[in-house]
């Protein structure tokens, strides 16, 4: 992340305690972690030190997100809305828990949330592609009856591979044929394919993801 100027905070517009609300969201997948507030004096140490600071309006006084619970939030991009008055941070989340009750985010309720229903199953969606991983590892943990991702899991290596094969045949084909809904079909096809293979081997999605993004601005290759 490039260094952040403190000098953008005299744009923003505070209420009339001095505090801005805050979004946390991932900053790989996108996912919608918390909400808080924040204070110049938070925004400038958040910016400082590369760590989350918020403002505790319970506490009245700065509050070092994770400091005692060691779920700290590394800063990784900030932004402001369009009437600055909201701030939206990209940060990454350690260890996965972001809200207090244990959770990987705040925004597990849903009006028509069941009374049994597991807050993991409640979670905010984040982009389609880690939400499918999701699905695709929640058949390998408990399998559905009649499933098709079952069929290609318990096929193994096998059937897997076998099937990638052919979506990438079929995705190449498309590409030279020029259809771009066929195209784009083809891709999810073999997007799907390809993360049972990751589940079948225990390689996470977000694994991925970390990769994909630490060759953002590498140097580039001959």
């Amino acid at each position: 992340m490039q260094p952040i100027s403190s000098s953008f905070i005299e744009k923003l517009c505070f209420n009339e305690k001095g505090l801005i609300p805050a979004i946390a969201q991932d900053w790989l997948d996108g996912t919608v972690l918390m909400m808080a507030w924040m204070s110049r004096e938070s925004i400038k140490k958040t910016i400082e030190t590369n760590e989350v600071h918020y403002w505790s309006r319970s506490r009245n006084e700065l509050w070092h997100k994770g400091e005692t619970s060691g779920h700290i939030q590394m800063l990784k991009d900030l932004r402001y809305d369009c009437d600055a008055d909201v701030l939206l941070l990209s940060i990454e989340q350690k260890d996965s828990i972001a809200c207090h009750t244990g959770s990987r985010s705040c925004f597990f309720e849903k009006p028509n949330k069941t009374s049994n229903q597991d807050t993991d199953k409640t979670q905010p969606s984040s982009d389609a592609c880690s939400d499918l991983y999701k699905v695709i590892e929640g058949r390998y943990q408990n399998p559905l009856k009649g499933s098709y991702t079952n069929k290609l899991l318990e096929g193994g290596d096998n059937q897997i591979l076998k099937k990638i094969g052919e979506e990438s045949t079929e995705f190449v084909m498309a590409c030279k044929d020029n259809n771009s809904i066929d195209i784009a079909s083809e891709a999810a096809d073999l997007i799907f394919h390809m993360q049972v293979a990751l589940a079948f081997h225990g390689v996470k999605w977000r694994e991925v993801l970390e990769i994909l993004a630490s060759r953002r601005g590498a140097a580039r290759r001959d």
